[in-house]
C-alpha cells in the first residue's frame, strides 16, 4: 500500500471513492442513496481547484480510500476520510489520516480538526484510537418542515433533539 497525492487525471477513479462516502453519509442520517458518479467526479474537480490537499490509499494499483484536507489558516480540517469496506483495518485510514497530521504540523499545528457525523461511530472510534478526545464544535439549526428527530443526545446540560 503507498500513499499518493490526487491530481486531476485521479479524478474518475476517486469518484467511486467520493460517491460511496456520500452514501455512506447518507445512511447515517437514515437515508438510502445510490452512488452518484457525476457529482462525485464533479466534488472531487471542485476541491482540485479550490487548492484542497487530497491523498489516496493506493494497492495493487488500484485507489482504496482518500482524505481530502481544507486549509482555513491556521486550522486544517479532514473534509472527508474514505476507505473501501473491504480495506478497512489494514492501515489505509490511520497513512491518509497521519498525511494530514504531517500537513498540519508543516503549518505549526498540534491538531487536525474533523467533522463527524454523531452517528458515524466508526469514525469517532478511529478518531479516539488517534487521541482526539475534544469536542470542539456543536452545530445547530432548527429542524426541517415536517422533520421529526429520531432522537436526543446530551452535551454537557443542553439536550438537543437528533
Amino acid at each position: 500500500m503507498r500513499l499518493i497525492e490526487l491530481t486531476l487525471p485521479d479524478a474518475d477513479r476517486t469518484a467511486g471513492l467520493i460517491a460511496a462516502f456520500r452514501v455512506t453519509l447518507n445512511a447515517l442520517r437514515g437515508i438510502a442513496s445510490a452512488p452518484d458518479i457525476a457529482a462525485a467526479r464533479e466534488e472531487f474537480l471542485e476541491y482540485l481547484n479550490a487548492g484542497f490537499p487530497m491523498f489516496g490509499a493506493e494497492e495493487d494499483g488500484g485507489l482504496i480510500g482518500y482524505i481530502v484536507c481544507r486549509i482555513d489558516a491556521p486550522c486544517l480540517w479532514v473534509e472527508s476520510i474514505y476507505v473501501r469496506g473491504e480495506h478497512r483495518r489494514r492501515g489505509a485510514a490511520t497513512m491518509l489520516f497521519e498525511k494530514a497530521e504531517e500537513l498540519a504540523r508543516s503549518m505549526g499545528e498540534e491538531t487536525v480538526f474533523n467533522y463527524v457525523h454523531p452517528n458515524n461511530d466508526r469514525m469517532i472510534a478511529f478518531l479516539r484510537s488517534k487521541g482526539y478526545t475534544v469536542l470542539n464544535l456543536i452545530e445547530i439549526r432548527k429542524p426541517y418542515a415536517g422533520e421529526k428527530p429520531a432522537s436526543k443526545i446530551k452535551v454537557g446540560e443542553n439536550e438537543f433533539d437528533y
